[in-house]
């Protein structure tokens, strides 16, 4: 029988309607897969581990799923699914939002297999030794209003040149300057709340 953690019934039971059959059917798959796949709850979502290492994870959202497999760029991928860039939404299988969008159950059950299999051979993907970032400069209207929220500024200057990075990149990424106003609001409330960009992921 799968190990199966309450957490993450429940965290599947308080997911939008259109959210639950696709977790369900994501976790059934793992465990059809990974029959000694067990369950935890890490950064707020769920994940499946085997043999000491995680295998893979899911999450809902608003109005979308999304899945990730931990070893991806280690796995076969004929079908070119997993490569793909440019991605809207975090995971591999871009945004799910119906079981429509997923891969076949057996392109699925293939990934897993063989992500399972790398782990229980204590396979990993390599650590990359990346040169650190140069600092982003400050767009004028963030360093404005931090200009005006002492709380906010003092958050913000408190935090590593890649918790800086994360907000910055967030609001000049931006598409359209009603998005830019609404993430630099987002951004002031949440520094002066001592919130870093992706707090929301973290335990």
């Amino acid at each position: 029988m799968a190990a199966t953690d309450k957490r993450i019934d429940a965290y599947i039971a308080k997911s939008a309607d259109f959210a639950k059959p696709i977790l369900n059917h994501l976790r059934s798959l793992v465990h059809k897969a990974c029959p000694d796949a067990t369950e935890t709850i890490k950064w707020g979502m769920p994940f499946f581990e085997n043999s000491g290492s995680i295998l893979c994870n899911m999450a809902a959202f608003k109005q979308h799923c999304s899945f990730g497999l931990w070893n991806a760029p280690l796995l076969k991928d004929p079908k070119g699914i997993l490569q793909v860039k440019d991605k809207n939404a975090m995971g591999h299988f871009d945004r799910i939002t119906s079981l429509k969008d997923l891969p076949a159950d057996s392109v699925i059950l293939a990934y897993l297999k063989e992500a399972a299999s790398l782990n229980a051979q204590g396979v990993k993907k390599p650590v990359s030794k990346k040169e650190p970032k140069p600092e982003l400069a400050v767009p004028a209207e963030l360093a404005a209003a931090l200009k005006k929220n002492k709380k906010a500024k003092a958050t913000f200057d408190n935090f590593s040149p890649s918790g800086r990075r994360e907000y910055i990149e967030w609001i000049v990424e931006a598409k359209t300057g009603a998005t830019r106003e609404k993430r630099l609001a987002t951004t002031i409330e949440w520094l002066e709340e001592g919130k870093q960009r992706m707090w929301k992921y973290q335990k």
